[in-house]
């Protein structure tokens, strides 16, 4: 396999990462402020800052991760993407910022404002919104290379059905994995109106992002045909995520195994993004950047995959370390220290 087949699927595995971990935070901050608008916080708050104070760091690290390597594999995409996506990623890291904020001022500043915990909930849907525009130019159509100048053609981007219908299922997404999660992690720790809640939310959350994702698939048939061909050659791990969703549906229904059901959530959402991404081979940015065009050096390429891959050793571990020592602690998540 060559370095930049290595450093792309790497590449897409952080950013997998960052969806499955960054969804959880996200969504568990607009549950919190949900639940406190619907007096419903004494059921499920406590759950979520148990949840929240040990990982709240760690989340960004696999954009990170994936950001650097992105530039440093691909160097044009610094080119392209820093002009397309100064409006929306400047809007992304004040996002981000008003979240890191709010644990400042929640924990050493007012206790239990509304107005901090409305910032951190709606910052948590709309980072997503923001992020998934970067996904919506991939397919092309919307940035215009003038000589050395590059632009967005932001009223095409608004106007596209095709960047509204990715935005919409980046934040059901969110809601829906964050639910599922939080519905394991209320089990784990035996608190029965919290995982009553919680199991209520992600039945709820799931039917909307199915339907979003189809109707992101039609519009993706329109906009971007090769994509799409090339995601139906991939059938069979579109048909794998389906029927992960259905194993994942069936379990949370009938209300048992909610650590299998949110196993089979990961599973379902890696199958999709890996079919995604497989389907936009060989592009990065349509038509402007490819796998083949773009790379580094050759040099440069193998010393990254070694790096890369040695930061992911690093990085799994010391996550699936934090859950074990924290989250998952028998008392922990109990609540009792």
């Amino acid at each position: 396999m060559s370095y930049e087949l290595v450093g792309i699927s790497v590449l897409w595995l952080f950013l997998y990462g960052y969806l499955i971990v960054a969804s959880i935070d996200f969504g568990a901050g607009f549950f919190a402020f949900y639940a406190r608008l619907t007096k419903q916080d004494h059921l499920i708050n406590r759950l979520i800052s148990r949840y929240l104070s040990p990982v709240w760091e760690i989340t960004n690290v696999f954009f990170v991760f994936f950001y650097i390597g992105l530039v440093g594999f691909f160097p044009d995409t610094a080119y392209y993407y820093g002009s397309a996506l100064l409006v929306p990623g400047s809007i992304a890291l004040i996002l981000i910022a008003i979240r890191g904020s709010f644990y400042a001022f929640e924990n050493y500043g007012s206790k239990n404002n509304i107005v901090y915990l409305f910032l951190y909930g709606a910052s948590g849907l709309l980072i997503p919104a923001s992020l998934s525009v970067a996904l919506t130019l991939s397919e092309g159509g919307f940035i215009f290379k003038r000589g050395e100048t590059v632009s967005l053609d932001y009223w095409a981007l608004f106007t596209n059905p095709l960047s509204w219908s990715i935005v919409g299922l980046a934040i059901v997404s969110v809601l829906f994995i964050s639910a599922s999660f939080l519905a394991f992690y209320a089990s784990r720790a035996e608190d029965q109106p919290a995982l009553k809640l919680m199991r209520t939310y992600a039945l709820f959350w799931s039917t909307p992002t199915i339907v979003i994702a189809l109707t992101a698939f039609i519009y993706l048939g329109q906009h971007n045909e090769r994509h799409f061909q090339n995601m139906m050659d991939l059938w069979w791990l579109l048909a794998l995520s389906v029927a992960f969703f259905m194993l994942a549906m069936w379990l949370l229904y009938s209300g048992r195994r909610y650590g299998l059901a949110f196993i089979s959530i990961m599973l379902q959402f890696l199958c999709a993004f890996f079919a995604y991404g497989i389907g936009q081979y060989p592009y990065i940015l349509d038509p402007f950047i490819t796998l083949e065009n773009s790379i580094t050096s050759p040099a440069m390429g193998l010393a990254l995959v070694i790096v890369f891959i040695g930061g992911m050793c690093l990085l799994i571990p010391s996550l699936i370390l934090v859950f074990k020592l924290f989250l998952f602690d028998a008392d922990y998540v109990k609540g009792k220290k």
